[in-house]
């Protein structure tokens, strides 16, 4: 499935902005995006495996809210990084 990663994530993906992974749920797909580009899981999940606040994961335009969430093939998977500032 393609997945969009958001400017923040791509020097993980050599400044891909779009990339492949496979799983049927969110962690087996994140966990397939990290074998292919190490160290980039870590950016969006954290310790107690839970999305970091600052990500929101999108499958096929709902946002996730666990990692558990199903994601059926073909279907797209958005990450966006939060912006801040003042």
């Amino acid at each position: 499935m393609n997945i969009l990663v958001p400017n923040q994530l791509q020097a993980y993906t050599g400044g891909q902005s779009r990339v492949t992974a496979d799983g049927g749920t969110l962690a087996e797909v994140l966990a397939d995006l990290d074998t292919n580009y190490p160290g980039i899981r870590f950016r969006m999940i954290d310790e107690q495996d839970r999305i970091r606040e600052h990500i929101r994961i999108f499958v096929a335009g709902e946002n996730a809210a666990s990692l558990d969430v199903p994601v059926p093939r073909g279907v797209e998977v958005q990450i966006v990084g939060a912006l801040s500032g003042g």
